[in-house]
């Protein structure tokens, strides 16, 4: 028996395995809106036998997007343009899910593949906001600080998301709280210098975020999962830290969310990131035990067994993949074969099936 192709059920949603796609930046959206590329990016991982298949960081206005060719959700066309993607994920027996996101000083850059440089006023970009007006590094424009009217209307812009979300017929909303984006800059003392109440002692740096996980969880239809993906240690001495994340996990739950995505890193540049398989794993088995919170592993998950023995030894209830199912949109058909697990395969695909 296998419990990595176990159904999961959170609040009303049943996940036909344990096996999701990561949300991946495709940087391929004309004005915030998903196109051809994504029905099929997203949709292959729904063939291919996940059981959540989670949009990539979409922002909740223009100027939360890391780049010009960023998905987004900040209009009712764009909730328009994503229900085809929502409906194909859901016919193939997954569970369609969307990232909700603001870079903040992380944002108006350029793509990977075209050097991923900050962006001028005159190439495209905008001014980045921030909780503070410190550059992410060396080259970035400093981002404009957040007023509290700003940060207003930016949780209205998180609430508006949520409820496109439902509209476009998704069933998992994500809140982006990791790799050094708006919220997890709140966060972190080293992206955090403010000295009102959204900066300095850790209630005051949880307040924000917080703010927003509750807006959304408000705006979301309680028999619908939450989760929030978290950076569960910023990897340098004095930056935000796995206790820390234990504390703020437990007053997530409290709000109402279903599960933490643990992720690590990514605030500052040049983080020395202890890379390796499974490296990651630890956090999730560290907030699973502590609050008794679903949670989701990622990071160097690649091998089926591997997989296996992270949700069989209750390190997590989940494993979130990315660049395991970019190389192969069909892992979990493969990882299931594996194991020694029969799960159904499309029907036009079952002659390959052997």
């Amino acid at each position: 028996m296998s419990m990595l192709f176990t159904p999961l059920t959170l609040r009303t949603v049943t996940f036909r395995n344990r096996v999701f796609a990561s949300p991946m930046c495709q940087y391929s959206s004309n004005d915030g809106l998903p196109s051809d590329w994504h029905l099929v990016h997203l949709g292959s991982r729904a063939v291919g036998g996940a059981g959540l298949v989670m949009v990539e960081a979409t922002a909740v206005s223009p100027t939360g997007r890391i780049s010009p060719d960023d998905s987004g959700i900040w209009s009712d066309e764009h909730a328009e343009a994503f229900k085809p993607i929502a409906r194909f994920i859901r016919e193939q027996g997954a569970v369609p899910g969307i990232q909700l996101a603001h870079a903040g000083r992380k944002a108006s850059t350029d793509a990977p593949w075209s050097g991923g440089k900050p962006l001028s006023l005159d190439e495209r970009g905008w001014q980045p906001l921030a909780p503070s007006p410190v550059p992410f590094d060396s080259g970035y424009p400093v981002p404009r600080e957040l007023s509290e009217t700003e940060m207003s209307e930016i949780e209205e812009q998180f609430s508006a998301a949520t409820r496109r979300a439902q509209a476009a017929g998704f069933q998992v909303v994500e809140i982006h709280m990791a790799h050094g984006y708006l919220l997890h800059e709140f966060l972190s003392p080293l992206s955090n210098h403010r000295t009102d109440d959204f900066g300095g002692s850790l209630e005051n740096r949880f307040r924000f975020p917080l703010r927003i996980a509750k807006a959304v969880r408000e705006a979301w239809p309680g028999d619908l999962p939450l989760f929030v993906r978290i950076s569960s240690m910023d990897w340098v001495e004095g930056g935000w830290d796995l206790g820390q994340s234990v504390l703020l996990a437990r007053r997530l739950k409290i709000l109402g969310v279903d599960l933490i995505d643990c992720s690590a890193g990514f605030v500052i540049p040049d983080e020395p990131i202890p890379s390796g398989p499974g490296f990651q794993v630890p956090f999730a088995a560290a907030i699973r035990k502590e609050l008794a919170i679903p949670t989701g592993a990622v990071g160097c998950i690649t091998d089926p067994a591997q997989a296996e023995q992270i949700i069989a030894i209750g390190q997590a209830d989940a494993v979130f993949l990315a660049r395991q199912m970019l190389r192969d949109p069909y892992w979990p058909l493969h990882a299931a074969r594996s194991l020694g697990v029969d799960i159904p395969w499309p029907n036009q695909y079952m002659r390959a099936k052997i």
